[in-house]
C-alpha cells in the first residue's frame, strides 16, 4: 500500500483517523501501533515476523545496555555490538546476499560450487522498507548506549517507534532520540491537524502531478533513444529523472511529515530544495537529510571524523559515502554512485569549494547542476555499458543533435519543464508568503486567507485524485531500496 493510492487514502487513513481520535487518549499509541502493523503488512505479511523479532530484540537488548551503562561499558558494548549485528544480519542478508554470492562466484573454481547457494539467493525477495526500519533499530541501540536516550521500558511505544506507518516504508529515518519525548508526550489539535493535512496534500501533488508527469517523460524519452538517440533526447530524459526522482521522494517526505503531524509527531525535514545548490558539499546537506545526518552521527564521527587529521578524514568520507552508495541497493552501480560523490565531496574540501566561493552564483549552480544530473545516471542505471552510451549521447556522441519526431515530444512537455524548475525551489514557498503576508494585513484579511488557502487546497486535492484515478499505477522509487 503507497499513500499516492485511492484505497490509503479513502479507506485505510480514513479508518486509522476515526478510530485514532475516537478512543482515549492511553489508547492512541496502541491504535498506531496495530494499524502501522497492518500497513505493512497489507504488501508483506510473509515479512512480519522478520520485523517482530527485529523489535523484539531491539527491545531487549535496550535492557542489556543499559543496565551496563554506567557500570560496565564492556559488557554494554558486547551487547550493543549483538543488537546491532542481529538487526543487521537480516538487512543483509536479503539486501546483499545474491549480491555477494553471484560476485564471489566469479573467481575461478568457485562457480560450480556455489551454484545451488546462487539459485536460492536469487529468489530472496527484499522486505520492503527494511534499510530504513534497520537503521532506526540501530539508532535506538546506540543512542541508549550513549546516553542520549532513556531507555524504553513500554513495549508498545516502542514497537510503534520501528513500525510507525508515515515513515515506515521510505523514510524519513527518524533517529530515536529525537522522537523520544513525543511517543509519550505530544500535542495534538486543530492546528497541528490542518498543518498536517495541508503538507500531505502537498506531497501527493509533487508525487501526482509532477513525479508521475516526469515518469510519463522519461519513459517515452527512453524509447525514443531506443529508436533514434539524440543528444537532445539523451539530456532530455535524465533531465526529467532528475525531477522525477526529487519531486518523488520529496513528495513522499511531504505526506510523512504531514502524517505524523496529524498524529502529533514532528519529523525532522528530509529535503530543502536540493537543486539551488551552488555547490555538491551543499546539495547533501540539502538532499535526503535524515539520510546524511544518520550516516555522519553514526559513522563519520565514530570512525574519527576530521579529529584525527586530514588523511583520516578524507578515509572517514570515503568510508562513508561507499556505504551510502552500497545502503541504496546491491549493485555496483550504487557503489559507483557512492564512490562518484565521495571524490567530488573530497575534491572540494581540499581546494574546490573556496574557489567556487570565489565565482559567481550562477558558476556554482550550473557546476552543481550538471554533476547532479551525471550522478543520477549512474544512479538510476545498472548496465555500465548503456550508462556509458548515455552519456556519450549526452556530449555529443550520438548520431544527431535532435530528430523531428522528438522536438515535437519535447515541445510538447516544454510547460511540464518549466513547472518542474519553478516547483523545485523555494520561489512558489516566498511568493505565498507575500501574499499571506499582504492578506494579514488587510481588514478582514485573515478570514480571506483562510478562504483561499482552503479554496486552493481543495482544488490541489482535487486536481492528484483526478490524475491518481486516470492515470497507471507508479510506486515511489524509494521503495526498492
Amino acid at each position: 500500500m503507497v499513500f499516492s493510492s485511492l484505497i490509503f487514502i479513502f479507506a485505510f487513513l480514513t479508518v486509522t483517523l476515526i478510530a485514532y481520535f475516537i478512543v482515549p487518549k492511553k489508547f492512541r499509541m496502541l491504535v498506531l501501533f496495530i494499524v502501522s502493523f497492518l500497513f505493512y503488512g497489507w504488501g508483506e505479511p510473509k515479512y512480519m515476523i522478520i520485523m517482530v523479532i527485529s523489535i523484539c530484540s531491539a527491545y531487549g537488548f535496550g535492557f542489556l545496555i543499559g543496565k551496563y551503562r554506567e557500570t560496565d561499558k564492556r559488557k554494554a558494548k558486547l551487547w550493543l555490538a549483538v543488537s546491532v549485528c542481529v538487526n543487521l544480519a537480516f538487512l543483509l542478508f536479503f539486501k546483499y546476499a545474491n549480491f555477494i554470492v553471484t560476485n564471489v562466484s566469479l573467481i575461478p573454481g568457485l562457480d560450480s560450487l556455489l551454484a545451488p547457494v546462487r539459485v536460492f539467493t536469487s529468489t530472496l525477495k527484499l522486505p520492503v522498507g527494511i534499510s530504513f526500519y534497520t537503521f532506526q533499530i540501530m539508532s535506538y541501540s546506540i543512542d541508549v548506549y550513549r546516553g542520549d536516550a532513556r531507555v524504553q521500558k513500554k513495549f508498545i511505544p516502542f514497537g510503534t517507534y520501528v513500525t510507525l506507518f508515515p515513515q515506515l516504508i521510505a523514510g524519513p529515518i527518524v533517529r530515536y532520540k529525537d522522537i523520544d519525548d513525543q511517543l509519550t508526550e505530544r500535542v495534538e489539535n486543530g492546528d497541528r491537524f490542518a498543518g498536517g493535512v495541508r503538507r500531505f496534500v502537498a506531497g501527493l501533488a509533487k508525487k501526482i502531478l509532477f513525479a508521475d508527469s516526469a515518469a510519463a517523460v522519461v519513459s517515452l524519452c527512453d524509447a525514443s533513444m531506443k529508436l533514434e538517440p539524440t543528444v537532445v533526447s539523451a539530456w532530455m530524459l535524465v533531465i526529467f529523472y532528475t525531477f522525477q526522482i526529487y519531486f518523488d521522494f520529496s513528495g513522499y517526505s511531504d505526506m510523512a511529515i504531514g502524517l505524523g503531524k496529524i498524529f502529533g509527531f514532528d519529523y525532522l525535514e528530509n529535503f530543502n530544495y536540493p537543486y539551488i545548490s551552488r555547490s555538491i558539499t551543499e546539495f547533501w546537506r540539502r538532499w535526503h537529510m535524515s539520510l546524511s545526518s544518520w550516516f555522519k552521527e553514526y559513522v563519520y564521527v565514530p570512525l574519527g571524523g576530521n579529529r584525527k587529521g586530514p588523511a583520516r578524514q578524507l578515509l572517514n568520507i570515503a568510508i562513508v559515502w561507499a556505504l551510502t552508495g552500497l545502503w541504496h541497493g546491491a549493485s555496483w552501480n550504487f557503489v559507483a554512485w557512492g564512490v562518484y560523490f565521495g571524490v567530488i565531496l573530497i575534491i572540494e574540501k581540499l581546494w574546490l569549494l573556496r574557489a567556487l566561493d570565489k565565482c559567481p552564483a550562477f558558476v556554482g549552480h550550473v557546476y552543481s547542476l550538471i554533476l547532479i544530473v551525471l550522478g543520477w545516471v549512474i544512479f538510476g542505471l545498472t548496465d555500465f555499458s548503456r550508462m556509458a552510451t548515455y552519456i556519450a549521447h549526452m556530449f555529443g556522441g550520438a548520431a544527431a543533435l535532435v530528430d523531428e519526431n522528438f522536438l515535437y515530444l519535447a515541445t510538447s512537455r516544454v510547460w511540464l519543464l518549466i513547472f518542474c524548475a519553478i516547483g523545485s525551489t523555494p520561489l512558489v514557498k516566498c511568493v505565498c508568503k507575500r501574499v499571506a503576508a499582504r492578506l494579514t494585513a488587510m481588514r478582514g484579511g485573515e478570514a480571506l486567507l483562510g478562504v483561499l488557502e482552503s479554496a486552493v487546497l481543495l482544488a490541489v486535492f482535487a486536481l492528484s485524485i483526478a490524475f491518481l484515478v486516470s492515470g497507471s499505477y507508479n510506486p515511489f522509487l524509494y521503495f526498492r531500496f
